[in-house]
């Protein structure tokens, strides 16, 4: 995977980072094409002298980077929580988009996803990176579920279809500003890992003539 930087290094809190940091909160808001050097520097404080001195590939390097920030800090809470178990993968992937919905007030939502489906010459550069990212993501929620006791096969399918539906589930709750949609998909995400644990041990359930 694209080598990141690290949230917890030293130049934390250096006006390179809150740059980053700038950056990373207008693409989860905006996108990609939402992403302007004028408003990174607004919102970081940063002097405009700054940005070259930082970022000598100017804009492209700034959302590159940005992306790569993002990612790592939910990569590095995913993999924590795909240690333990899938339940508290389900409720960790559920804490981050609780929290990201909020302290936003319902403006902001995957930064990887935006990447992701950005059609533009400047989303294009990002595509691999998000590739690389949400590979992390579906490798880690496939160990899991491989813990639980599933098998190759049943481990990938439930790794993407929870990968789908959380970043599904994001986008409902951003469009009728609410938890709701997550807590829904959630549950059904719950019962969908209960249902195939149960037939895994017993063999699916025949009704009676």
């Amino acid at each position: 995977m694209t080598r990141t930087p690290t949230p917890d290094r030293k130049s934390r809190g250096s006006t390179r980072t809150k740059m980053l940091v700038s950056a990373a909160e207008m693409l989860r808001e905006r996108g990609a094409a939402g992403v302007t050097i004028d408003e990174v520097l607004a919102r970081s404080g940063a002097p405009r002298g700054s940005v070259y001195h930082h970022f000598p590939e100017g804009r492209s390097q700034i959302l590159r980077e940005a992306l790569e920030y993002a990612g790592y800090a939910i990569t590095t809470a995913i993999d924590e929580a795909a240690c333990e178990n899938a339940g508290v993968l389900l409720r960790r992937y559920v804490q981050l988009w609780e929290d990201a919905l909020i302290t936003s007030d319902y403006t902001a939502g995957c930064p990887v996803l935006a990447a992701a489906i950005g059609s533009g010459e400047d989303e294009q550069q990002l595509t691999a990176v998000a590739g690389e990212i949400f590979s992390r993501w579906r490798e880690a929620s496939k160990q899991a579920y491989l813990r639980e006791g599933f098998d190759a096969a049943d481990a990938s399918a439930l790794a993407d279809t929870t990968l789908s539906a959380m970043e599904g589930a994001v986008v409902l709750c951003r469009s009728v500003r609410s938890l709701q949609p997550l807590h829904d998909v959630a549950a059904q995400m719950e019962f969908l890992i209960k249902a195939k644990e149960f037939v895994k041990k017993f063999g699916v359930p025949t009704l009676n003539p």
